[in-house]
Parts: structure tokens; sequence; C-alpha cells
């Protein structure tokens, strides 16, 4: 006599593997959990990212090998939308190497109200705690050596804190290991940038190549060589809230 199996009950107080495995901080190999994203503002950049879009929370790199070569205008589009949204956190900027200029990001569309500059000596431990606050919508910070384990640090910040960690390092860091979610590469084009996925939890690798449609005023750069739209030192301020510029 073959016995009927028992029946097996889905406890709904519980949550099952399925739900469990879109947790944005597991990572399946090529299989990708679903993910939180904001749009890159570039749709062949889209196709490339995990979940078609940059992640709302995790540790981000964008290495370059010089600065001022496309990577914020890369982000600007996302950066500008996070601004958007009518709950929006701050978009904070830690001790970027030049004076962001105010009317320029206006005109990508940014929400100046939401936009802090922070001027520090210790930019890493505010680059961490602005992540883990839970203030802000995201994160950016330029460094050109940074631990493995700090990095770590900083990936576990942005998950608590449900934030954008954008970290901007050398080209040299490539072959650095990194627990940060994404890494790419922006390389100088033809009217534009290159953007290579070098890790990409879930997306796919390859470049993509980006074209600009800029007005004729930049919004960051090596300086006031580029039209005067650029402050080439920073100010000795410790902080800056660029809405109130």
């Amino acid at each position: 006599m073959v016995a009927d199996a028992p029946e097996v009950r889905s406890d709904p107080e519980r949550p099952g593997l399925e739900s469990l495995l879109q947790h944005p901080a597991i990572w399946r190999g090529r299989s990708a959990a679903q993910v939180d994203v904001v749009s890159s503002g570039h749709p062949q950049l889209d196709e490339a990212l995990p979940g078609g879009g940059w992640p709302r929370a995790g540790l981000i790199e964008i290495l370059t090998e010089h600065r001022g070569v496309g990577e914020l205008q890369v982000l600007l589009p996302a950066l500008a939308r996070l601004t958007q949204f009518s709950s929006a956190r701050w978009l904070t900027w830690v001790d970027p190497p030049f004076e962001p200029f105010a009317p320029a990001l206006a005109a990508q569309g940014m929400v100046l109200g939401r936009v802090f500059v922070a001027r520090t000596s210790e930019p890493m431990w505010v680059f961490e705690q602005s992540l883990a606050s839970g203030a802000c919508e995201s994160v950016l910070a330029w460094v050109s050596r940074l631990p493995a384990r700090d990095i770590r640090r900083l990936q576990l910040a942005a998950e608590k804190g449900r934030a954008l960690g954008v970290l901007f390092r050398p080209h040299s860091a490539a072959k650095e290991s990194s627990s940060a979610v994404l890494r790419v590469v922006v390389e100088p084009a033809w009217d534009g940038a290159r953007v290579t996925l070098l890790k990409s939890r879930g997306g796919r690798r390859g470049s993509v190549d980006l074209q600009w449609n800029l007005p004729s005023q930049g919004c960051v750069g090596p300086g006031r060589s580029q039209e005067g739209v650029l402050k080439s030192s920073p100010p000795q301020r410790t902080e800056t809230r660029v809405g109130s510029w």
C-alpha cells in the first residue's frame, strides 16, 4: 500500500525561498535578484545595467584614467531624477575635487534644494556616515586608494541607509578586489564617453558608447578653461548647500 504524501502548506508568516532570493544583497551569479533601480537616462546603458538602471541602494565604483572624462555626465540624468521625487532625500557630494556649478546642474534638471556639498578633512568618514544615515538618496565621493575592507564597510553602509553610493577612483584600482555591487570604467569617446562594465551583479559585461547632447555650459571639469563655468579651487568651507547659492 502506498500512503499519500503529506500536504505541504506554506506559512504566510514566513518568507519563501524565492522571496528571499529577491533580496538585493543576494548575488546569484548571472541570475540577478530583483533590485530597485533608477534609470541612467541613457537607454543603451540601461539595457546593460542589472535591472535596467543604477541601483537605488548599494555602492558602485566609477573608474577613470583622468578626472573630467565624462564620468559625471554619465550619472547626471539619474542624479537629477533622484532629486525630483516628492519625498527626495539629500544628494550629497563629499569633498568634490572641483566646485559644482549650480546653474548648470539646474539646467540638467537637478533640484538644487536637495543638493548638499560637504567640505571635510575626513571625507571617507563623512561618506560612510552619510550613506548609513538614511537621509541621502545618493552620496558621491572621490578617493585614490582604499583598502578592500573599507569598501566592504561602505557597501554595508549604503545597504543600511538605502542609498546609492558612488565612489570615483583611478583606473588603476580595476585590478583590486572590491565589494561594490557594480564597477564601471568611463573613458572619453567622440562626442561622448565609453562605459565598460567590469563587475555587474546580474548584468552583462562589455562596453556601451554614449553620446552627449549638451548645452554650451558644463557642470564639472578641470577648471576655468572650460568657458569659466567651473571653479577650479574648492572654497574653504566646512559645508555648502548648493540650493542656497
